[in-house]
């Protein structure tokens, strides 16, 4: 009996073992997997070995492997946390941004390759946007002239 692995996010993973189903006194039907780590791992080498664009789903299931906030993808590639949101919500569509979908394809590879360079540059690039924030003037125009914002 196959097993629809629908926890990670994506509609088209079937177990066919490594799983456990045990029905519960207490708690009903509960569903156990071994090795969820190397299952996930798995996922991500079958998605990243795609011919295609990675569809808003996928795409949500290798930024979320790889522990980045929509907030913090977006800023690295230069558009809105809403702009991500919108890729992953359209989940069968392929991503509308080609280069954010690469950059994702070549962060997963680097982690599981344990090299920690390239998540580090991305670390980096997302400071200096926030350092590059911080050393904005900002104005507002009132009646009596233009003004600087208050932090």
């Amino acid at each position: 009996m196959s097993y629809q692995y629908t926890d990670s996010g994506l509609d088209n993973v079937w177990l066919e073992d490594g799983y456990t189903i045990e029905d519960h006194p207490n708690y009903g039907r509960l569903m156990s997997i071994k090795n969820v780590r190397g299952l996930h791992e798995a996922i991500g080498r079958w998605l990243i070995s795609l011919p295609r664009t990675l569809n808003g789903a996928e795409f949500r299931f290798l930024r979320l492997e790889l522990d980045f906030s929509q907030k913090a993808l977006g800023g690295v590639v230069g558009v809105t946390e809403q702009a991500v949101a919108k890729w992953e919500k359209a989940r069968e569509k392929p991503v509308a941004n080609r280069s954010a979908e690469r950059l994702l394809r070549l962060a997963y590879i680097n982690y599981l390759d344990g090299k920690p360079e390239f998540s580090a540059i991305i670390d980096r690039i997302s400071q200096l946007d926030a350092e590059i924030a911080e050393h904005e003037l900002r104005l507002t125009r009132e009646n009596d002239g233009w003004h600087k914002l208050a932090a």
